[in-house]
């Protein structure tokens, strides 16, 4: 995590919650789609939220956006219960699902204006809303055509200007970059971050780059039940190698290595190249050079190997599937 991140984070800490969510279950034929998972959105976070399909995301989210009641638990957006008073909720929510509810046959304008009227923004305040919702999306040259005639990208963006048109506390975005080029997924990028300055914004997406380039927090999801809920950093801390890629001039027994202090596990790759498993704590690098200079084994490669998010996400998902 980069020192903006950092600060933004800090200050967020600070920051009210905007969507709490308690103990939520769903079941469907007797079987928990979502088995009692909490957590907090406070105001001005990015929050990334994954998980494998199958894993009670798509039904976490239609919870949090009241399209579907939970069988247990609470919802409170903006400090308003959402089965108690779903309306007066709502207000506070902005949604995009993966599909954009679009109606194709307006133009830009006129769609945006009838998503402020569905939105109770009242008559002396609607056309405001609606030149800042295009002005924020980037859709003034675009305002006056017909849905149907713009390009994939600038149809997302329509569907991102619904969501925010009535300055919602929580913005709910489900797969925004889906089935953009990669200029398209830069702007809406970079959109978001915008929106994420006034907004608690709630990202649900595959594409786990997207989620180190945007998010401060990740929560993923994996047969219903969070088994990550944290900063970006702390899932940067997983990332951090734990193995060492060596190699030597000649052949060397896998055994002599299993010795070295701090060295849990050894993988032979051939006669003279291994990886060395350990503990993030017990670094056995400077064991390693002491030895291999006593000895003479003639290291030509010491390499920290460094995880991909999706390592880290694969071994998440994993670990909870053997823990069932």
């Amino acid at each position: 995590m980069d020192h903006q991140r950092q600060e933004k984070s800090a200050n967020t800490m600070n920051m009210p919650s905007l969507l709490e969510a308690t103990e939520l279950s769903r079941y469907f034929g007797g079987e928990a789609a979502v088995d009692n998972i909490s957590f907090t959105i406070r105001k001005g976070e990015v929050v990334g939220f994954l998980g494998p399909n199958g894993a009670g995301k798509s039904t976490t989210m239609r919870m949090l956006t009241g399209n579907l009641a939970p069988d247990h638990g609470q919802i409170r957006i903006n400090g308003i219960d959402l089965l108690d008073k779903p309306r007066q909720a709502k207000t506070h929510i902005g949604y995009l699902p993966e599909t954009p509810p679009l109606y194709k046959e307006l133009t830009v304008k006129e769609f945006l204006q009838f998503c402020a009227r569905l939105n109770g923004i009242d008559k002396k305040h609607r056309q405001t809303a609606v030149d800042s919702a295009i002005e924020r999306c980037g859709l003034n040259q675009v305002a006056q055509r017909l849905i149907a005639n713009l390009s994939k990208g600038y149809q997302q963006r329509v569907g991102i200007a619904q969501a925010i048109i009535h300055s919602p506390a929580v913005v709910i975005l489900d797969e925004p970059t889906s089935g953009l080029d990669p200029i398209q997924i830069r702007e809406i990028r970079q959109l978001i971050r915008d929106i994420a300055n006034e907004h608690s914004v709630i990202l649900s997406t595959h594409i786990l780059p997207e989620v180190q380039m945007l998010c401060d927090r990740v929560q993923i999801i994996s047969q219903g039940q969070l088994v990550f809920n944290d900063s970006l950093d702390k899932l940067s801390q997983n990332m951090q190698s734990s193995t060492l890629l060596v190699e030597f001039a000649q052949a060397l027994p896998a055994a002599m290595l299993s010795h070295i202090a701090g060295v849990e596990h050894v993988e032979p790759l051939s006669a003279n190249r291994f990886r060395l498993h350990y503990q993030p704590e017990q670094n056995p690098t400077q064991s390693l050079l002491h030895h291999a200079v006593s000895e003479s084994w003639q290291l030509t490669t010491l390499m920290p190997e460094q995880h991909s998010l999706e390592d880290v996400f694969m071994k998440l998902i994993q670990k909870e599937d053997t823990d069932v």
